[in-house]
């Protein structure tokens, strides 16, 4: 077995890291963006008048920093050549996710809002393998030109992971001789909205509550009449981007549809191998950065005369930190990998497991982490002077979102007590 990361991808490595030095670390050092990264980010990234929401100037500076990424090449790197990425890999983006985030807190890699010199974008693919052809014309072009910028709706305020028994529905309504579907319900978490013209509105259309099947995505556009955002819910890490919305006799016509007509759920669980696998490797990375501040905090820092690497209880946490990292970045790497090897469908089969896996210990992991390097730290490592706060923050909610560590942990458990048919892909989208 060969565990070197291929030539190809070291080389990559560097030229990211190049990157950053020669574009982007210059633009944030550049007229005062350190604020945004700093011990004054949360307040200078939040407009606190306006709901909650990104100030405009954060939200600049972060389309900047993607048309610099985008004109060199790196943004779309994970997309295929079609659309002009690089056909990255699940190891690729593992490796190059971690390696980001190991350089802790900057403009390269910003943690509270996934914005990265290497784009996810798992969205464009759902429309290749999912969209009509009009809607492919439209919505990937329009995606990659920043024109169109598309939410995705399928939490609600009273049903999580429990997804199969959402309360929104659609039903059939002709209108000016147009054939469509009629909506009403609601939906919590829709991340981005604030600057999306279209939410993907999943609703049932068929079929009994708690069944996969009839559940459709619509593509709702936001200024669609009825549509209305309630509220933006401020959260652990602040600016907020996740509204509750409610929809009251929104009307969409036929060609509104995206994917299966009554298997919606398939558009939900096209990417959440790939964003969990990517999530988990984002961890590792931030976890081991906190790991090497400490240890460098720790060599450095003499009180009573002495390092306080010096001692034991300084010692011993970190080194259990630090081969949890070295073990979960090694399931990592091999769980990406065998991804690559596999179709998708073949990896809900077989690696679904290993996948949550992955996740549920690594976003476990850099919690950890955050926590004990504050306390190596002491006073300094709790403030806001540090990273240490910020990173526990973020990656706090991964505990919860795209999958709750519970929910992950019951897959790994029907996996291994057989509760899950191993020649069938798991029925429920939100595991």
């Amino acid at each position: 077995m060969d565990f070197e990361i291929p030539q190809k991808l070291r080389d990559y490595l560097a030229v990211l890291d190049q990157f950053i030095e020669d574009e982007i670390k210059p633009l944030e050092n550049s007229d005062d963006n350190i604020r945004f990264f700093d011990h004054r980010r949360e307040h200078a990234r939040t407009d606190w008048d306006n709901d909650g929401l990104p100030r405009e100037e954060w939200e600049d500076l972060l389309r900047e920093m993607r048309k610099k990424a985008d004109a060199a090449g790196h943004l779309r790197y994970a997309l295929p050549e079609e659309y002009g990425g690089q056909n990255g890999t699940n190891l690729d983006m593992a490796v190059i996710r971690e390696h980001l985030a190991t350089k802790g807190l900057g403009l390269h890699n910003d943690l509270q809002n996934e914005s990265s010199i290497v784009g996810n974008m798992p969205q464009v693919l759902m429309f290749r393998d999912f969209g009509t052809p009009d809607q492919k014309d439209e919505f990937i072009g329009g995606m990659l030109a920043g024109t169109h910028k598309v939410a995705f709706g399928l939490t609600e305020p009273d049903h999580g992971s429990d997804a199969t028994w959402m309360e929104t529905r659609a039903v059939p309504e002709k209108r000016d001789g147009v054939d469509g579907w009629l909506i009403n319900g609601s939906k919590m978490w829709n991340t981005g909205l604030h600057v999306a013209n279209y939410d993907m509105i999943f609703a049932r259309t068929a079929g009994d509550d708690g069944a996969a099947r009839g559940i459709t995505c619509f593509l709702v556009p936001t200024d669609a009449d009825g549509f209305k955002i309630e509220e933006y819910l401020w959260t652990f890490n602040m600016p907020t981007d996740h509204p509750r919305i409610s929809l009251t006799n929104v009307w969409v016509p036929d060609s509104a549809i995206l994917g299966p007509r009554e298997n919606g759920l398939a558009l939900a669980q096209h990417f959440v191998h790939e964003n969990r696998i990517r999530q988990a490797a984002s961890g590792v990375g931030a976890a081991q950065f906190c790991i090497n501040e400490s240890v460098q905090y720790a060599k450095d820092r003499k009180p009573f005369g002495k390092p306080l690497a010096a001692n034991q209880a300084i010692q011993f946490p970190l080194v259990e930190a630090h081969t949890e990292c070295e073990m979960i970045r090694n399931l990592v790497y091999k769980t990406a990998w065998q991804m690559d090897q596999m179709t998708k469908p073949e990896v809900t089969i077989h690696l679904s497991d290993k996948v949550s896996m992955c996740n549920y210990r690594a976003n476990r992991l850099v919690c950890e982490a955050a926590d004990l390097a504050m306390q190596v730290h002491g006073g300094i490592g709790y403030s806001r002077h540090k990273p240490f706060e910020h990173i526990y923050r973020h990656h706090r909610r991964y505990r919860i979102t795209e999958g709750a560590e519970e929910i992950q942990i019951r897959k790994v458990g029907g996996h291994l007590f057989g509760y899950i048919n191993k020649n069938e892909a798991p029925k429920r989208a939100a595991e």
